[in-house]
């Protein structure tokens, strides 16, 4: 009798504990999408922040400077004694010199190490090769910076004796250096999804390895390459410290690659270095030009959403 007065009484303290554990998971079930809505919200309303900041200071600005001249107008002189300008084209011609260079780098060569990695190389090579190519995107940018400014414009001079210390080319061929990596990675994997079931197909067909790469592969996986270019020329589009060590600080609104130039993350490097005080022109020049870099990453990333839309392939 006592014994089984015993076991009741075990069977009754494992049943309460049983229930305050299933109401401990319940708590933290129901807290998990609470939390998570939490940290959700914070980035969102981050983001926010920052869009409002920039408008807020750019519409400042623009009572300040007229619109027109800052959108179309070819010469940017914020610091001068006389007569300041505020024409931004100069700097969009900085940054579009530096991004084109870029491209023409980045894209054969990614395009190239990602065909090699998915096509070619063995598992093992593979394993070894994509870590190391992908370390190039874990060097900070002033290493590249210093690396453009010391190494590549003295070695470029050899060949373009022309060629000034600051200048587009230098700053455009390490930034696609810089970027090559997210090239070849992103559109390895895209081009890796692709199923092997097409590979034999074309192979069983008579395409050589080449020819199931370059007709095969790489239209099957479009989507996943072009998003990766798109996204890479808003990274380099971005890019700050790279431009500002070896491109210069002169804003020009020409084709000259040889000369000094100044890209819009460049100019907020120099404005925010403490040359212009706080309630100025010049200070908020900086939030007008961070917005016009803001819209145009934006517009980069969308047009990447749209590519990826619009080409991708259901296997």
């Amino acid at each position: 009798m006592a014994l089984n007065d015993q076991s009741a009484k075990v069977s009754v303290q494992d049943m309460i504990s049983k229930q305050r554990g299933k109401k401990g998971k319940k708590w933290v079930e129901k807290s998990i999408p609470v939390i998570l809505f939490i940290i959700a919200s914070i980035s969102v309303l981050t983001t926010f922040g920052i869009v409002f900041t920039l408008i807020f200071e750019t519409y400042e600005f623009f009572q300040r400077v007229p619109f027109f001249d800052f959108i179309f107008g070819t010469e940017w002189l914020p610091f001068s004694n006389t007569e300041p300008l505020y024409g931004i084209m100069p700097l969009i011609a900085g940054t579009l010199k530096v991004t084109l260079i870029a491209v023409v780098v980045a894209v054969p060569f990614g395009l190239a190490s990602a065909v090699y990695l998915s096509e070619y190389a063995s598992d093992n090579m593979r394993r070894v090769i994509k870590p190391v190519l992908e370390v190039l995107a874990g060097v900070p940018t002033i290493v590249y910076g210093f690396f453009a400014l010391t190494f590549v414009t003295p070695f470029l001079q050899q060949f373009i004796p022309e060629l000034k210390i600051f200048n587009a080319l230098s700053p455009g061929i390490v930034v696609g250096i810089m970027i090559l990596p997210m090239i070849a990675s992103l559109s390895e994997d895209a081009m890796s999804s692709v199923p092997n079931s097409i590979r034999d197909g074309a192979l069983a067909l008579g395409a050589t390895k080449l020819e199931v790469a370059v007709k095969v592969v790489l239209p099957a996986a479009l989507s996943g390459i072009m998003a990766s270019i798109v996204l890479a020329v808003s990274r380099a589009i971005g890019e700050t410290m790279i431009v500002s060590l070896a491109g210069g600080s002169t804003p020009r609104f020409d084709l000259d690659m040889t000369d000094s130039i100044q890209t819009m993350t460049a100019y907020i490097v120099q404005v925010s270095t403490g040359d212009a005080g706080y309630g100025t022109t010049i200070y908020y020049s900086i939030y007008s030009v961070g917005f016009t870099l803001f819209l145009f990453t934006l517009l980069m990333n969308l047009l990447a959403h749209v590519i990826s839309k619009r080409f991708r392939e259901e296997y």
